[in-house]
């Protein structure tokens, strides 16, 4: 009996004691939303204060939900990336409906960076100076390629004319073949004058660019030398989206593009299309070259993902390129791409996670004859590459990164004897440790090997780079080793120049090596940044063309040891109000050791400058910029004919400045109206070299984008 009452007793005290839990218990819910826009914010976290237990991640509506273990006071803690971190009290209580509506940070700093040092890190912790370029940016520019973006952004980038008006890049005294364009970090083949094919870089799907300028051999390999470049593509977060958008401009210059994405929290979709076109430009003065050819492109790019488990991430994308250049009145040069990749992500436990991925990328260029037809194709580079990286979290305070690569690189070029091909095996395997030793200081170092096959080269990478943060201003010191090994091209060309000279490869090329050190000091308070960068870089061996006179004709050697040194400074201010402005400026000096010959055609200023005011309602908003760039005269040497390679004359490249207008206004739920004065001032080169913009003046353009989702969406999001 005793034991009956005793069960009894128990079994009651257990009832009433999860009744009084539950009453004890308490639900707070509501959603997070832009403060601007009201627009709902999608993977926000919502996270108690006083209780580390208790969190929740918004869905996608906005929507959360948070079971407070108790009715006592506590404190609300709302984040998200982008914006203003918000915390509100919760009195003591029953349950409530907690809206929340974040404001935009308009600090960059918060943004998360990976190509500097290959793990996720925020802007500000990150030791190598980086320049970010959002979607923001590239929207309110209102530019269609990547050339014209970093020319507007970046100061100490210039893009110009080679021969047959092929795009070469010198940025701050390195040119195409030293500076590393990578998509989603995977590299691009085929090459055209030592650049690769900048217009396939289309800017409809592009979420950021991470820009590194400086040495980055030691995480990315050869071609790294003088900087990294990597577009990094949108990402779909939300249930859908559908955008369509038109833009003409001067010379009948038309780009259109569409994009669509799909996301069902473990699956998402990624499609994006584009076409452009632009009739011939006829120059208004003499020059190098009279006009300009009119060309086509059309691109077409699917990234897919899926997360069987909250661990584990697979993406699979393809794409297609096509562009044709109207060289010629009877034969038109066209150029593809075919690129793939399959990417596999594993978080193994809190503090580690191993990514294996597979990337194709076929380039070709081919010659189209007009009257009959034929489509020859002369140039084929075709790489395959297989990547491993693997992040282990020593708690807080470290981060230790493992990775190698193997690259297949094929190439079929109508510059080797005989339409010939060949083919180079490159492995690579790369070390690099993260330490965060204090509050204040953190340090980075790495080491990378790397093998090249038919160059029989074996190099050794490592960087040191250190930051001190000492209350707003931080303080960055920067070692690194930078190396590029001979191409394929460089060691087996054998081309006839017209009938003119030939251009011979050398198989016993030495490949180049730099150092390059960087000194910098960044103040950050409030809305306002300063950055002062000094950097220089010794360059050895060199790979140029030098007339050989055994042959009689040009042959690529190594050069003597230069040097590039120079300030790199740049000051933003952003404030709540809506205004923006940013000044930079680069100082370049390049001098070749043991030589008179002035062979560099690196200007030694150049400065940007950027005025934005924007405002944003609920069904209405705008953004003006005002953009230019400075660029300084610029004296060198050159051949004086293409018949006599013996003889030079210096020439000097007149400076110019170039000032454009962009007005961005949103319209409603999903109406996005530009219009775009470029070349403000109406600058005319009085002779267009190679190494002048190629504009005849003041141009136009206007277009019309339309998120055609936003008119499908509850507007209470």
């Amino acid at each position: 009996m005793i034991n009956k009452q005793f069960r009894l007793f128990v079994l009651l005290a257990l009832v009433l004691g999860v009744g009084f839990d539950l009453m004890a218990q308490r639900t707070v819910q509501g959603t997070v939303s832009d403060a601007a826009t009201g627009e709902a914010i999608i993977g926000a976290a919502v996270r108690v204060k006083e209780h580390s237990a208790v969190g929740s991640v918004t869905d996608q509506k906005g929507h959360y939900t948070l079971q407070l273990p108790d009715g006592k006071a506590c404190h609300i803690e709302v984040s998200f990336l982008g914006y203003h971190t918000k915390n509100q009290q919760i009195k003591s209580g029953s349950s409530m409906i907690l809206d929340v509506a974040l404001d935009e940070n308009v600090s960059m700093l918060e943004t998360v960076v990976v190509t500097a040092t290959r793990t996720p890190k925020l802007l500000k912790d990150v030791p190598v100076i980086t320049r970010v370029i959002d979607a923001k940016e590239i929207l309110a520019t209102d530019v269609g390629n990547v050339q014209d973006l970093l020319q507007a952004e970046l100061p100490g980038i210039e893009f110009t004319y080679s021969m047959n008006q092929q795009v070469s890049l010198n940025m701050q005294g390195f040119g195409g073949n030293s500076v590393l364009f990578l998509v989603d970090g995977e590299r691009m083949a085929g090459e055209t004058l030592d650049n690769v094919d900048y217009s396939r870089l289309g800017l409809n799907d592009v979420g950021r660019i991470e820009i590194v300028k400086g040495a980055a051999s030691s995480l990315y390999g050869s071609n790294a030398v003088g900087g990294v470049v990597n577009l990094i593509s949108r990402e779909a977060k939300e249930p859908w989206t559908l955008n369509v958008g038109s833009r003409w401009g001067s010379h009948n210059d038309w780009r259109n593009c569409a994009s669509l994405s799909f996301n069902t929290g473990r699956f998402s979709s990624s499609t994006n299309f584009q076409h452009t076109s632009c009739d011939p430009i006829a120059m208004k003065n003499d020059g190098d070259f009279g006009t300009i050819y009119g060309n086509h492109t059309f691109s077409l790019k699917e990234k897919i993902t899926v997360s069987p488990t909250h661990r584990m991430k697979l993406t699979a994308r393809a794409g297609y390129f096509f562009r044709e250049r109207e060289s010629l009145e009877t034969a038109h040069d066209r150029y593809r791409d075919f690129s793939g990749g399959l990417k596999a992500e594993y978080d193994l436990e809190e503090s580690s996670d191993l990514t294996l991925s597979y990337a194709f990328d076929q380039y070709d260029k081919s010659s189209y004859a007009l009257q009959s037809g034929l489509d020859v194709r002369s140039y084929s580079n075709v790489q395959h590459n297989l990547r491993g990286l693997f992040n282990h979290g020593f708690g807080k305070k470290s981060t230790l990164t493992l990775g190698g690569d193997y690259m297949r690189d094929y190439l079929m070029s109508y510059q080797f004897s005989d339409n010939g091909a060949h083919i180079q095996h490159t492995a690579d395997a790369f070390a690099q440790f993260d330490w965060n030793a204090t509050e204040k200081l953190s340090v980075i170092a790495a080491l990378r090997y790397d093998f090249f096959s038919q160059a029989k080269l074996h190099h050794v990478s490592p960087k040191l780079g250190m930051m001190y943060k000492l209350g707003k201003v931080a303080l960055r010191a920067s070692y690194a080793d930078g190396f590029r090994a001979p191409t394929l091209k460089e060691m087996y060309m054998s081309f006839d120049m017209a009938n003119i000279f030939m251009i011979y490869g050398n198989p016993n090329l030495r490949p180049e090596t730099s150092h390059n050190f960087n000194l910098a000091a960044e103040y950050t308070r409030n809305h306002y940044n300063v950055t002062l960068l000094g950097f220089h870089n010794r360059v050895s061996d060199r790979i140029t063309t030098v007339w050989n006179q055994a042959l009689n004709g040009m042959m690529y050697e190594n050069m003597s040891p230069l040097t590039i040194s120079g300030l790199d400074f740049s000051a933003s201010a952003r404030w709540d109000c809506g205004l923006r402005v940013r000044l930079s400026y680069i100082f370049t000096h390049e001098s070749l050791n043991d030589s008179d010959s002035h062979t560099s055609t690196t200007r030694p200023h150049s400065a940007t400058a950027r005025v934005e005011y924007g405002k944003n309602w609920k069904n209405y908003g705008f953004n003006v910029a005002l953009t230019g760039r400075a660029l300084s005269a610029v004296t060198c040497d050159e051949y004086t004919s293409l018949t006599d390679l013996t003889e030079t004359e210096r020439v000097t490249y007149p400076g110019y400045t170039i000032w454009k207008l962009s007005v961005l206004q949103h319209i409603g739920r999903g109406l996005n109206l530009t219009a775009t004065v470029d070349n403000l001032f109406n600058y005319v080169p009085e002779y267009y070299y190679s190494n002048s913009p190629a504009t005849t003046g003041t141009t136009f353009a206007v277009g019309l984008s339309v998120d055609i989702d936003k008119y499908f969406k509850d507007k209470k999001l």
